[in-house]
Parts: structure tokens; sequence; C-alpha cells
């Protein structure tokens, strides 16, 4: 039996209904921030100026950005801020040892700290009246996820606001995503660069093998010796010249017509 066209407008109407929302613009904005901290930078530096921009861009009542890390000896210090104000507000922390961002920057800190009216905080004695008398009475610090190898180094993104009661759950949770995606972007650019000098380190071994072949090649054609006379040649000529074994083979292997090693003293 064939469907009707009144059925059919039915279904296609009842499908349309169906069908997921299409994505928010603050969907897209982060999905945009996703393919970009992935694909585009490859350095730490890189992944940090951009989630300080989009905090900068997505974070509501954001005026100042910076970002907090905790080095392997307990230290705090500022590599990114929009402003050196920021790292100033942040300093005021580091030596007074309280405030959101060092707390937040902790290991095992909390994931989120606020304070709505900076000033009148009880919290933060030394950073709240600083904070409030630069201007800046909002503060929000959401924490960067530790590594997960030893010695679990772990920041911040700290955004200040000049707003009192600035920072709502919908910044909270934006701010929250934000680190979450700077954690994911860190761990990933750092694995890539182990990676890359993981490769580059076989690149390196692979080549000085096939040079160090190449030469015990020529003094065993040369000299009528075996594969291990040749190379305990290339051993003792090394230890002699002060000079890379690999070095030393390169330099045979590409000028073996101008050159020679001493022979091995039995």
């Amino acid at each position: 039996m064939s469907v009707g066209e009144e059925e059919w407008a039915r279904d296609r109407a009842w499908f349309g209904q169906d069908r997921p929302a299409e994505p928010g613009p603050l969907a897209r904005q982060f999905a945009d921030l996703t393919r970009t901290l992935l694909d585009v930078t490859p350095t730490v530096a890189g992944v940090l100026k951009l989630v300080v921009g989009a905090a900068v861009a997505l974070v509501p009542g954001a005026d100042l950005v910076s970002v907090t890390l905790r080095d392997a000896d307990g230290t705090y210090h500022t590599p990114v801020e929009t402003d050196p104000v920021a790292e100033q507000l942040d300093q005021v922390q580091y030596d007074h040892g309280e405030g959101p961002c060092v707390e937040s920057a902790r290991s095992d800190g909390p994931a989120v700290g606020w304070s709505q009216d900076l000033g009148r905080d009880p919290r933060w004695p030394a950073f709240g009246p600083a904070a409030a008398a630069h201007g800046y009475h909002s503060v929000l610090a959401t924490a960067l996820l530790p590594e997960a190898r030893p010695p679990r180094l772990s920041g911040a993104l700290n955004i200040y606001s000049r707003t009192p009661g600035a920072f709502d759950a919908r910044a909270i949770d934006t701010a929250l995503l934000l680190a979450t995606h700077a954690s994911l972007a860190l761990a990933h650019t750092e694995a890539v660069a182990a990676a890359e000098l993981e490769s580059a380190h076989l690149r390196r071994a692979v080549d000085s093998r096939d040079v160090i072949g190449q030469a015990k090649g020529i003094l065993m054609q040369r000299r009528g010796i075996t594969a291990d006379e040749a190379f305990d040649v290339l051993r003792r000529a090394s230890q002699d010249l002060n000079v890379k074994l690999a070095d030393l083979a390169k330099t045979l292997a590409t000028r073996h017509t101008e050159i020679d090693l001493p022979a091995s003293e039995n």
C-alpha cells in the first residue's frame, strides 16, 4: 500500500521536530577553539595565549585574564597575561600565599575559586584589598588539570573584573570549559613534543648506525679485516682523537679517499 501525501507530510514534520537542536554560537566557538588548539598551536606558549584570548572573548565580565603555573619546587609564575596589572595581582597572591589563583593552581586545590566583592572578602586580607585598590572587585580562577606524570605540574586560569558580582553560573561554567580545553591541549602539545623528540633521537640513532656501518665497510675492504676488527679501529681512533665515534665514522665515510685511520695495536 502506498503512503499518501498527507501521511508523508505528517511523518516529515515529525522527523523535523525530532532532530537535535542546532549548536548555538558558544558551542561553535568552543568547537573552533578546540580545532585551533589541537591543530595550530604546537607550543605551550601558543596554547596559553589562545586560551587567555578566548577567556576575554567568551567569559562575561572578563577585564583581565592571566595564567598561573606552579613549578616543581612549589613556586608560582605568570607566563601569559592580557595586561601587566594581571601579573601584579597574581604576584600579590604568590607573595602572600593566598587567593583563588594559588589555591586553584595547587594540584590538590579546588577546581574553581571566586569572589564577588574582593575589597570585603575576609578570606584574603592581603590580596582582596590590593585588587580592589587597582579597581578590580571580582575574580574567578579555574584549575588547569595537573600532569598525569610526576612532578604533576599544575596551574590556574585567572579572570578579573572591575564589576562587583560579575561572575555568575554561566561565567563559571564557561571558565571551567576553557580550563578543561587548555589542560587537554597542553597535554596534547607536550605529548607531541615528546614524540617529536623521541622520533628525532631515533632518526639520529639510525643515521649513526648507518654511517658507522659504512665506515666499517671501508676499513674492511681497505685492510682486509673483519667487521669486529674494523669497529675496534674506529673505537680506538675515537678515544685517541677525543671525537665521537659517529662523527669520526661520518668523516671517514665522506672523505675516505683523503684520510685513513691508524691500525689497531695488538
